[in-house]
């Protein structure tokens, strides 16, 4: 399906996985114009990008970006007992192929390529990064998982017995915790927008999947040092979602010298979603404008070597 709205295309479709399993993707991208960089966005658990992301999407697209999405396996229109994640190593491999093949294309070859995860989709983020260090010019992580929030983890007594459960009972709805609807979205209506939402889980995690969250979670925070791309880091400071301590620790922990912290007080976990408009402008501004910044002195010192190259084939014709 292909729609057009204001300067922006979109298009979707489905693509298969290694195992056969249908995934939907999805893109905006500018009309009449080249996109100044590809933008691959890495969604949050339990939702998925054409609905609940379309502002991140629509936002990057209008100010000149290429944007792609896809449903993780169990998320979104992609196949999959919904919420569940059997293996999370498979579904980076699955955003891995995906986001290559796009890059990769001719028309795409020479053009930056940025990642963007929002809360789960930040550890997805950061795994792709661990996976190809040198592939990705650049990141921008939103409330990022490299740690749950003591708020949404159960007791702390019963998570050895539930890791056991899990590889008994993988797809039981039982993890006891909060309502990551109620605690992440400030707007009521972005809430109810969120439960009328066919695409979107709304029951308690499954065993397998808090699992394997909590083991990545716990492996990420275990390996910040080692994060050397350049990014940005937006994280609400009233977030009782994900940790936005362990996000300051990562801008202090890893090996690269690009790298900026912005904490928002007062804010929650959606930030780009669920927050009074003008917190939302606030966050949008600071991710495009630390996204131009790269991308733009870039394009220009592309096109003064394209006129040097030009110039050096006029001047070699000239003394011939």
């Amino acid at each position: 399906m292909a729609e057009e709205n204001e300067n922006i295309k979109y298009d979707e479709e489905f693509i298969t996985n290694s195992q056969g399993k249908k995934l939907f993707t999805c893109r905006w991208i500018p009309k009449n114009t080249e996109p100044k960089a590809l933008i691959f966005v890495c969604h949050g658990y339990a939702v998925e990008c054409s609905i609940t992301m379309r502002e991140t999407f629509t936002r990057l697209a209008r100010a000149g970006y290429g944007v792609y999405g896809m449903d993780y396996i169990g998320h979104g229109k992609s196949s999959g007992l919904q919420g569940y994640i059997p293996n999370f190593d498979d579904l980076v491999g699955d955003c891995s192929s995906f986001f290559v093949s796009v890059s990769e294309r001719a028309e795409n070859r020479n053009k930056q390529r940025y990642l963007l995860g929002e809360s789960m989709g930040g550890a997805v983020l950061l795994l792709l990064h661990r996976k190809q260090p040198t592939y990705w010019h650049g990141a921008v992580l939103v409330a990022p998982m490299c740690k749950i929030a003591d708020e949404m983890k159960p007791p702390q007594f019963t998570i050895p017995i539930l890791k056991g459960l899990a590889n008994i009972i993988p797809t039981w709805k039982i993890v006891p915790t909060n309502d990551v609807i109620d605690l992440a979205n400030k707007n009521p209506e972005k809430r109810q927008e969120i439960r009328n939402n066919p695409y979107c889980y709304k029951g308690k995690p499954r065993l397998k999947t808090a699992e394997q969250m909590l083991s990545v979670s716990l492996d990420l925070e275990k390996h910040l040092h080692e994060v050397s791309l350049p990014f940005l880091i937006v994280h609400g400071g009233d977030d009782k979602v994900t940790d936005p301590s362990v996000s300051k620790l990562l801008y202090e922990s890893a090996s690269n010298t690009d790298k900026k912290f912005n904490l928002y007080p007062g804010m929650w976990h959606a930030l780009t979603s669920a927050e009074p408009p003008e917190n939302m402008d606030r966050v949008f501004h600071d991710i495009i404008s630390w996204l131009d910044e790269r991308t733009t002195s870039v394009n220009v010192r592309s096109e003064m070597e394209e006129k040097a190259k030009h110039d050096r084939i006029h001047l070699s014709s000239d003394i011939k």
